[in-house]
């Protein structure tokens, strides 16, 4: 066999003990050399092997990870513990963070800082968990005030399988039992912000039906804090009212806030923390920002990929 690192210098060892290895070893070495040709005859260039090509991800756009924002100090915190499992999980990447809203960096003060570093390929990736007006207006807005920026969106977490295991994680953590699937006196409130947007609740509907689907068929229902009905309080009644006395609380924020806070108060039985930092929820941002580099819009267009 050819040793790896081998190379045709142009003369040949005989130290082989019979004509066939030795007639396998020229045939290997005239064809490594040949793949440097190019059809013209010209040689390739040659790197050095002190000198690599750089890594593919190196000019890779920027992932822009935009957060909703929250007076609560635990949320930034928990945002950006988020993204460092992001980039561990995807080394090299230029992994940022911008919000809407009362945390900084805000999202324009992101937007500004990488077309300030030649940086004029980004996807965007919203950390909220359903279509709505932050999704649908808020960010192409703010990213419309850099026209130099070749931007992709991506849709939002939610709804999405990673998504569902990192809210059975949480109840689990919370308390939730195997034992718990399929049972008939139990119940989940999928506990949310809210938006008067009517594909955001489509969204809350279908990541609760999934959410059923992971615990056996017990019902889920979606509630919210705010905005649109029914609230969370009105959800564990009306489950009550159906027998179903062992409510839990999913909480379906990507980071602890007020809202989310509320809601688990109302719980009668459980509530789980929000989704958070979880290894699902880091893949999920990943795999938004693969999609909507997959989806390769035309160039100079802002569109919005869909999930």
């Amino acid at each position: 066999m050819l040793p790896p690192d081998s190379s045709f210098d142009g003369t040949l060892d005989t130290t082989f003990d019979s004509t066939a290895q030795l007639l396998t070893r020229i045939t290997a070495q005239l064809g490594t050399q040949l793949s440097h040709v190019q059809l013209n005859g010209v040689r390739r260039p040659m790197s050095s092997p002190a000198s690599p090509a750089a890594p593919s991800h190196l000019h890779a756009p920027s992932l822009l990870a935009v957060a909703h924002g929250s007076r609560d100090p635990r949320a930034v915190r928990t945002v950006r513990r988020l993204l460092d499992r992001a980039r561990e999980l995807r080394p090299g990447l230029d992994i940022r963070l911008g919000h809407i809203e009362l945390d900084a960096p805000l999202l324009p003060d992101t937007l500004a800082g990488l077309v300030a570093e030649g940086r004029r390929d980004a996807v965007l990736v919203p950390l909220l968990l359903g279509r709505g007006y932050h999704v649908k207006r808020d960010i192409p807005d703010a990213v419309a005030g850099f026209p130099g920026l070749r931007a992709r969106f991506a849709p939002p977490l939610g709804p999405h399988p990673l998504l569902v295991e990192a809210l059975y994680a949480r109840l689990t953590e919370a308390g939730w039992r195997a034992e718990d699937h399929g049972s008939r006196s139990a119940g989940v409130v999928l506990a949310a912000a809210g938006s008067r947007d009517p594909d955001s609740a489509a969204d809350a509907r279908r990541t609760a039906a999934l959410l059923s689907e992971r615990i056996g068929g017990v019902p889920v229902v979606p509630a919210y804090a705010s905005a649109v009905s029914p609230s969370v309080p009105d959800a564990v009644r009306a489950l009550a009212a159906r027998g179903r006395h062992r409510v839990a609380v999913a909480s379906y924020f990507t980071a602890p806030g007020r809202f989310a806070s509320a809601a688990a108060a109302a719980a009668p039985w459980i509530a789980a923390e929000p989704v958070g930092a979880h290894a699902a929820l880091a893949r999920l941002v990943l795999q938004r920002y693969d999609a909507a580099l997959d989806a390769s819009p035309l160039p100079g267009r802002r569109e919005l990929v869909t999930a």
